[in-house]
């Protein structure tokens, strides 16, 4: 199964839209917490309209690391190495950053691999749920062309 994770997602509205991406691609959802916004199921699920996928919350990055052991592959505008370069496969974890911050340097340097989506030369980058959608169509991709 595809494995989505979000790191301290900051905006509801992303959460909801990832929540359908998910369950459109049959992939798990992760979120990891603390959130930038209160945990409000109606909003959320407004956002998600009435499409559901596994959807696990964790308390913390410990508490994810604990619970998920497979591969982090980190969607980042910080590396060079294209999102298609990378063989990606069962039991990864493709990980999306807060939407302001990203993730922390030292969770950038713990992450088995770091992929970017190549943009325009003046573009900074996609909102959050378009970059996961995007990630999750590669592996999708990839795995049907194995």
């Amino acid at each position: 199964m595809l494995k989505l994770a979000l790191y301290q997602p900051e905006i509801a509205s992303n959460l909801g839209a990832c929540i359908r991406t998910a369950a459109c691609f049959g992939a798990e959802l992760h979120v990891i917490e603390p959130c930038g916004f209160p945990w409000k199921d109606r909003d959320i699920a407004r956002v998600a309209m009435d499409y559901e996928t596994k959807l696990v919350r964790h308390r913390d990055w410990d508490s994810f690391r604990r619970a998920e052991s497979g591969r982090l592959i980190l969607m980042t505008t910080k590396t060079d190495d294209p999102l298609e370069t990378v063989a990606l496969g069962q039991g990864d974890i493709l990980l999306m950053g807060q939407e302001s911050a990203g993730v922390p340097d030292w969770l950038h340097r713990d992450a088995d691999e770091r992929v970017t989506i190549p943009l325009a030369p003046a573009a900074r980058s996609l909102n959050l749920s378009v970059a996961a959608a995007i990630g999750l169509a590669e592996w999708a991709r990839q795995l049907r062309h194995g």
